[in-house]
């Protein structure tokens, strides 16, 4: 059987979103984040389908006009939390159909309670969401969307620190590396050793720090502030990425660097993990994550070098780095049944 992980460029039939409600770690700041998931759900409704994983489907629905209702589609069931990257089902093609992979979602290494979310997907497919697609119950291993990148030709990019990690699958490098080529039929596993942004709760997910794009392309997240903490684990994570080779005429990556957005901090001063890299790609677009600052521009028109036929739409994601997330963190995308 032929098996290929798409790139999330490929066409796509739908996104999901899971809906923020008041038994969530929202509850104090909900309307704030509610805002910000309209803002995304309406752009992706410009350009395709969206199902809304929820608690309440008439509440959520009043956010919508008619229009954008009639692209919308929702999905009401017990939730812990909003991360749909994570817990959401992930799309592979056997021999050309689409089958949706669900794996175990253990709240990032037992992290945070997962126990509704991580029964999301089963509850999805049982409902007859993925009508058009087949379903794989691969619940003998720990895989968050987030932890993977794919450029739907043979190679996925990952970081050790995650994929590696005590509470998830406690498995050596050969054995995951082994269960990604057998799962996705992956040809090459480019790990990265380096890199992380303060605050991440994920053990450092590869889409807050690099991201497969079209072309051999990898953007990334760059410091260049020597005063910064993350200068010298950023520094050492370019430099594998500058070591890396492509799995087809065994070239450099094409690297275009993302600059490190302005610190945020909580309450307590503890450090946000705020990147640009959690960008989302959706039919004809890009929905870029941006927090009011002046590196937003510059994000902009490195992400438009990185995706040049794609319209790139900035969206306030202040919201969602308080709790310690981003854009890409909170959708994931169904590639087209083909």
């Amino acid at each position: 059987m032929k098996k290929i992980l798409p790139a999330e460029w490929a066409t796509q039939d739908f996104v999901q979103l899971t809906w923020p409600h008041a038994d969530t770690d929202w509850a104090y700041m909900l309307e704030e984040v509610t805002e910000c998931f309209v803002n995304i759900a309406r752009e992706i409704v410009k350009r395709q389908q969206l199902l809304i994983v929820c608690v309440n489907a008439e509440e959520v629905e009043t956010f919508f006009s008619e229009d954008e209702l009639q692209r919308i589609s929702f999905a009401e069931m017990p939730t812990n939390d909003t991360w749909a990257r994570d817990h959401g089902g992930i799309t592979v093609y056997e021999d050309g159909k689409a089958v949706v992979y669900d794996f175990t979602f253990n709240g990032w290494g037992m992290k945070f309670a997962a126990n509704h979310d991580n029964q999301i997907t089963r509850k999805l497919y049982q409902s007859g969401i993925f009508e058009a697609y087949g379903y794989r119950n691969c619940m003998d291993f720990v895989l968050e969307g987030g932890s993977i990148e794919s450029d739907g030709e043979g190679t996925i990019l990952t970081t050790s620190e995650c994929l590696l990690s005590d509470n998830r699958n406690n498995s050596s490098r050969e054995v995951v590396e082994q269960k990604l080529k057998d799962y996705f039929g992956a040809e090459q596993i480019l790990w990265l050793d380096n890199g992380y942004l303060a605050g991440d709760d994920t053990d450092s997910h590869v889409d807050t720090l690099a991201r497969l794009c079209p072309n051999n392309t990898i953007a990334y997240v760059k410091c260049d502030d020597e005063t910064d903490e993350h200068y010298e684990a950023l520094k050492k994570m370019e430099e594998e990425l500058q070591s890396f080779s492509t799995l087809k005429g065994g070239g450099s990556y094409n690297l275009i660097p993302l600059p490190m957005a302005d610190a945020v901090y909580d309450e307590d001063e503890e450090r946000l993990p705020a990147t640009y890299a959690n960008f989302l790609i959706i039919n004809g677009a890009v929905l870029l994550p941006v927090y009011n600052s002046e590196k937003d521009a510059i994000a902009i028109a490195q992400m438009q070098k990185a995706f040049p036929e794609h319209e790139i739409v900035p969206i306030d994601c202040n919201a969602l780095i308080k709790q310690h997330g981003s854009l890409h963190c909170v959708t994931m995308q169904y590639p087209k049944n083909i």
